[in-house]
């Protein structure tokens, strides 16, 4: 599978587009976690409980939006976009979309 943040893709040619494709999660730390955090705020400095989730967060977004794709038949995903949005405190959901097209 094929993944660019880009309409197009150098070298290939787009034959069908499949649609809107899209993955998400939510995810939060647990409560030790999200403690450590808050004291990190007050020091400043990067908060690696929260970086460290939305990496996962992100793998398992992206994870989701490839199978959609590939169930639609397609082998590449054009226009990768992510979004955030906060559910409650500590917890955030992160949302990856692109286009499915058939390259070839």
């Amino acid at each position: 599978m094929i993944l660019v943040n880009t309409n197009e893709i150098p070298g290939k040619e787009i034959v069908e587009v499949m649609g809107l494709v899209r993955g998400s999660t939510i995810q939060s730390k647990h409560i030790g976690k999200d403690l450590m955090a808050g004291f990190k705020t007050i020091v400043g400095g990067e908060i690696r409980q929260y970086t460290e989730m939305f990496e996962e967060a992100r793998q398992i977004a992206i994870d989701r939006m490839v199978e959609e794709a590939q169930n639609r038949g397609a082998n590449a995903i054009v226009n990768i976009r992510f979004a955030t949005s906060a559910i409650m405190q500590g917890a955030a959901e992160l949302l990856a979309y692109g286009t499915a097209v058939k390259v070839k």
